[in-house]
């Protein structure tokens, strides 16, 4: 399984708040948070194809624009699953993973998985019927472990085109 990451600047490894302003970029392989992931993608046969990221405030000044590139992208890259997150309790960037993961189901045939902790509620009120979004603990918060796993379940689940509907009631919003 093919896995495309989409990273704010901070899970990208480009900073923290204070760079925001970070343009749309992107690299062929994981970079950033992708290595929480390393040790279990062996359980889904996966991998981290590449890595596109963009700081949140210049998501949200550029909207348009940086979700039509990104959606662009991914098909470009032609992953089997696209995972958007882990956004944790950063509002802004729960937002653009909402935002961007629909857009991208809307606009090509890939699944995507949003993950985000239950503090970025503007996205997850929004959005939570249009993308799914497994359910995650804050930054520093207990049960990080088992959501990873859940990102990476729900992502297999959808790319081997399974019933998603237990495994949502139970790890979604």
């Amino acid at each position: 399984m093919k896995i495309l990451m989409i990273f704010d600047q901070i899970q990208a490894g480009f900073g923290g708040k204070e760079n925001g302003d970070l343009e749309l970029g992107g690299k062929k392989m994981p970079i950033g948070s992708a290595n929480m992931f390393e040790k279990y993608l062996s359980d889904v046969d996966g991998q981290i194809v590449a890595t596109l990221y963009c700081g949140d405030d210049f998501y949200l000044s550029n909207k348009e624009l940086v979700t039509k590139k990104l959606v662009a992208m991914t098909k470009k890259i032609a992953p089997d699953v696209v995972i958007c997150g882990p956004a944790f309790n950063y509002e802004k960037y729960g937002l653009m993973c909402s935002e961007v993961g629909y857009a991208i189901e809307q606009h090509t045939n890939i699944p995507v998985v949003a993950a985000m902790s239950a503090e970025c509620t503007a996205a997850i009120a929004a959005h939570k019927e249009d993308v799914t979004i497994v359910k995650m603990p804050k930054k520093g918060g207990i049960g990080l472990t088992d959501s990873l796993k859940n990102i990476l379940e729900l992502a297999s689940l959808k790319v081997e085109n399974q019933s998603i509907v237990e495994f949502v009631q139970k790890n979604c919003y």
